[in-house]
């Protein structure tokens, strides 16, 4: 029950900022028509734009929710219910994105595995969400966590995919689930991928929980 009202004060924050929203829509497709006569760089760097949209408004959304969260404490809300319901909204918010910059890809680009690159879009979107609120936890300043994500998304795309670096990156799967989809490799690139995002998904989702449980805790102080 907690999820869902966070979810609902979460969507009503973002839908309150409308210039935000249309940026986080329109920012993908830049990064999309920069590259659209390259076919496999464009979905790649489309499913990147995605990714640093949705993770930059989940920072806003948890930086915008640190006076509210004591509050919610105190009237019995769970941890997890704040951060889960703060995930549920910016992950539909970031699936339904996705499934609309699909449906351009595949008026727009002829890719062997059609499906497969809405997949990208989507784990994209799905992964963005608990990255975005983590680093939102650890940066409680809006500056300091959007330099962040635009760190990450740059090393992202800068990277050797076989190297180290790119691997230790949380949007890894974009890369080698985009070369199952569009250059048609070895199926292994697929389960990589897959591994790759839950893996990531996983890690920053306890890393959120386990901070916010720090800073949330209720102090019980002994009885007189």
């Amino acid at each position: 029950m907690t999820a869902l009202v966070v979810a609902g004060l979460s969507a009503r924050e973002v839908g309150r900022r409308r210039a935000a929203v249309l940026l986080v829509i329109a920012l993908p497709l830049w990064f999309y028509l920069v590259r659209r006569d390259l076919t496999g760089q464009s979905i790649r760097m489309l499913a990147l734009g995605i990714a640093w949209s949705i993770s930059t408004l989940t920072l806003f959304v948890v930086n915008a929710s640190r006076g509210v969260d004591p509050r919610l404490r105190l009237t019995g809300a769970s941890v997890v219910g704040l951060v889960g319901g703060r995930l549920m909204a910016m992950s539909g918010a970031g699936s339904l994105l996705a499934l609309g910059y699909w449906a351009l890809i595949s008026l727009d680009q002829t890719v062997p595995h059609p499906l497969a690159t809405g997949l990208i879009m989507l784990l994209a979107a799905l992964a963005a969400a608990p990255f975005g609120s983590l680093v939102g936890a650890l940066l409680p300043r809006e500056l300091e966590g959007a330099l962040a994500l635009l760190s990450v998304c740059a090393v992202q795309m800068l990277a050797d995919p076989d190297g180290l670096v790119a691997k230790l990156m949380p949007f890894w799967s974009v890369r080698q689930i985009g070369t199952y989809a569009v250059d048609d490799a070895d199926l292994s690139f697929l389960w990589q991928g897959l591994t790759h995002f839950a893996l990531t998904w996983l890690i920053c989702a306890a890393g959120t929980l386990a901070i916010f449980a720090y800073r949330l805790r209720i102090v019980r102080y002994p009885e007189p």
